[in-house]
């Protein structure tokens, strides 16, 4: 509850809108008269536009610069660099001063007035959280089975379940907030660190759009994100290392049985086995790189959990 509201001088919670900006300079022109008119529609006079220059090298701050005289609920972070839409975002939570968080993308892959429903529906019912999730995930093949796969394995592998194909486009209750930004997480994958949380969630279908212009997620970034994500919330690659070792070594023991008990009963027979030797070492030298990586990811993560380092740094903020 905000101050006003205590005070009954509001009938309405204060909202405040979050979003990351990064090459987004195209979008801002309509996306802060749209977050405007959400609030109207919601009877929501009490807001502010949080929006988190991520680095932004297209001279987005520039313009939320200048947009910002005109529209005074304009809130802008501004990072020292570049650190991903998940750092960014996280920043914008933690900078919220709102009862609710309308948590939200500004290219209009899917559009904002999503957010009048799913305030909707938080505001009658217990709910913490309500989130969006595509139920046909949009994009090209490659995309769709490259989506629902990194899904399936996070799923997997994870104690931490999350439902497929989520969006951005949530809102959030202030006491969840603070919860999710008590956190400490130095490696941050939203996703799974929301769910992790608890609390009351529900999740309400969106329709998602193909982004005009490029998409800030190269390939790279995808299964850098991939990788984060699946390390930062289970071991399960590390206990597979495990059996892995477990696996060789009894196939490499009973291998060498087999030549034992082969050369007792055949003392005379030479053993060509070159090819196959080498192969065994070739094969042994690649699992074992495997797994020195796969130790190395979650060594590095150790690394720069004990390192304490912001997870991010602010030039300025204009409000």
């Amino acid at each position: 509850m905000s101050i006003l509201q205590q005070a009954g001088l509001s009938k309405e919670p204060k909202i405040s809108f979050v979003t990351a900006v990064y090459n987004s300079a195209a979008y801002l022109d309509e996306f802060i008269p749209e977050c405007i008119n959400i609030a109207k529609q919601i009877n929501c006079p009490d807001f502010e536009i949080i929006c988190v220059n991520d680095g932004s090298p297209d001279g987005s701050l520039a313009k939320l610069l200048e947009m910002k005289k005109k529209y005074l609920q304009i809130v802008i972070i501004d990072l020292s660099r570049n650190y991903g839409q998940h750092y960014a975002l996280f920043a914008g939570i933690t900078a919220s001063t709102g009862d609710y968080i309308f948590l939200l993308d500004c290219d209009f892959e899917t559009h904002p007035n999503v957010l009048i429903d799913f305030y909707g529906e938080i505001k009658n019912s217990a709910y913490d959280v309500v989130y969006g999730y595509q139920e046909h995930r949009k994009g090209g093949a490659f995309e769709k089975i490259s989506g629902n796969i990194f899904w399936k394995i996070f799923n997997l592998l994870s104690e931490t379940r999350v439902d497929k194909n989520i969006v951005i486009e949530r809102v959030l209750t202030r006491k969840y907030a603070d919860s999710l930004v008590s956190m400490g997480d130095k490696n941050l994958f939203l996703a799974g660190m929301m769910n992790w949380v608890g609390f009351e969630q529900k999740g309400m279908p969106v329709k998602k759009k193909k982004r005009e212009g490029r998409s800030n997620y190269s390939l790279s970034k995808k299964i850098s994100l991939a990788v984060n994500s699946i390390t930062s919330f289970s071991p399960a690659p590390l206990k597979m290392i495990f059996y892995a070792g477990v696996m060789i070594t009894l196939i490499s023991l009973s291998f060498a049985f087999y030549l034992m008990v082969r050369k007792a009963l055949y003392p005379e027979e030479i053993f060509l086995g070159w090819t196959s030797i080498l192969v065994s070492i070739s094969f042994s030298l690649g699992i074992i790189t495997l797994c020195l990586g796969v130790i190395g990811i979650y060594l590095a993560k150790i690394f720069s959990q004990v390192q304490n380092r912001p997870l991010y740094l602010i030039k300025n903020i204009y409000r």
